[in-house]
């Protein structure tokens, strides 16, 4: 007999330097990106031909390295082990101060500066400065307004979904999403209050949370969490654990969904009956769960439809699109998800779009099933939404055997 024990060390041995060197190499991303969204507005603002006095470019350069240095060390101290909400809110809005500031400086440095050129406006230095104005100006506008657009409550996106086993009695079913509420360092107690007010205006039959409801603890954001307790729903009120939820305490926030009359459906499903038809409405766990090393949090979708009618439609929870990969092959009908924020500030999107199937809006997988991605009820990290609205969401439910549309 051949003793092959040492060929497959060796077999499995042989990528680990690649595995080693990339691993490495992302270790290096935080330590790039803040640099480079500090050092490029830097340069195109102040060092790109533009001529500024002395104590002008000294100035500028003071406040991009004061930036550069205070923004990494704020969020370390708000998101990190000390936890602190001030730290956190100083670091979070600069992060995105600083992605406004750095996407706008490098499209009006390049096309703003070629169209003045083309046009023959003005020398070299007067293209620059008027590339450095419209850059803070756009940049000035684009903060204001973002921040107003995270900070209000958000406007109700309406839209039927036909689901083609949707039985006559269930046409019309109502549906409400909030989704990433994520309560944080900002106090929204108030805009919490206001947006369970906006969900029971629709009148929802069902009405659902996908997940990251906070950034914190149960016990720490409680306040802000206390008016999902006030939502109301004919049939049900149900939830499913976010990515967030794992960063902090995933069960206490559990216990006081449970507490608050909300059906954690981990992994579980219930059903909804009307006119003589079933809908089986199931949750999963985060995809994220299982590496959390919490006894019994994973995603488990078969778990969630254990017992389940096999020909009844099937409407899943999933915080993160992704999941509907898994969704597609059991044949769910419809996939409601959240997590992506539509990219929370443009053009952060392209980037989501590496890591999820979709950002926004209806999209189709496979043969039969669809999958609604929220924009998001409230925002994370940086105080500001820029082309990427949050949305509450209100899906009427259609069926094709419904006589008439009600």
């Amino acid at each position: 007999m051949t003793d092959t024990s040492n060929t497959r060390t060796a077999d499995s041995a042989a990528p680990a330097p690649r595995r080693s060197r990339l691993h490495r190499l992302m270790r290096y991303i935080p330590l790039i990106a803040p640099v480079l969204l500090w050092a490029v507005p830097c340069g195109v603002l102040l060092y790109g031909g533009q001529h500024w006095p002395l104590p002008v470019t000294s100035a500028g350069t003071a406040l991009f390295v004061l930036g550069l240095v205070v923004m990494p060390v704020a969020m370390m101290r708000g998101h990190g082990r000390r936890q602190q909400d001030r730290a956190a809110i100083v670091g979070d809005t600069l992060l995105g101060s600083s992605w406004i500031l750095f996407t706008w400086s490098v499209l009006l440095g390049v096309l703003l500066r070629l169209a003045l050129t083309l046009a023959g406006v003005g020398d070299g230095q007067d293209r620059a400065r008027i590339v450095t104005w419209a850059v803070l100006d756009v940049t000035a506008v684009l903060l204001g307004w973002g921040y107003a657009e995270a900070r209000r409550v958000p406007r109700v996106r309406r839209l039927d979904v036909q689901l083609p086993r949707l039985g006559a009695g269930l046409d019309g079913l109502r549906v409400a999403l909030i989704t990433d509420t994520h309560y944080g360092p900002l106090d929204r107690a108030r805009w919490s209050e206001r947006v369970c007010e906006t969900v029971n205006s629709l009148e929802a039959d069902l009405v659902c949370h996908t997940g990251d409801i906070a950034d914190g603890t149960a016990e720490r954001r409680r306040a802000q969490a206390l008016p999902l307790g006030t939502v109301q729903a004919t049939r049900a009120r149900v939830y499913v654990t976010g990515n967030h939820e794992y960063y902090s305490e995933a069960q206490g926030w559990v216990d006081l969904m449970d507490e608050l009359g909300w059906e954690p459906l981990r992994n579980r499903h219930l059903l909804l009956e009307r006119g003589g038809d079933t809908l089986v409405v199931a949750g999963v766990d985060d995809v994220t769960a299982e590496s959390s090393g919490l006894a019994g949090h994973r995603a488990h979708l078969a778990g969630a439809l254990t017992g389940a009618d096999p020909e009844l439609p099937v409407l899943l929870l999933a915080h993160q699109p992704k999941f509907v990969d898994r969704a597609a092959a059991e044949g769910i009908d419809l996939q409601l998800s959240g997590h992506t924020h539509g990219g929370q500030i443009w053009p952060f999107h392209h980037l989501v779009r590496l890591d999820q199937p979709a950002v926004a809006g209806l999209s189709r997988h496979g043969a039969r099933t669809l999958l609604y991605t929220s924009r998001g009820t409230g925002f994370w990290g940086p105080p500001f939404r820029v082309f990427a609205p949050s949305e509450i969401t209100l899906l009427v439910l259609r069926s094709p055997h419904a006589p008439t549309s009600s």
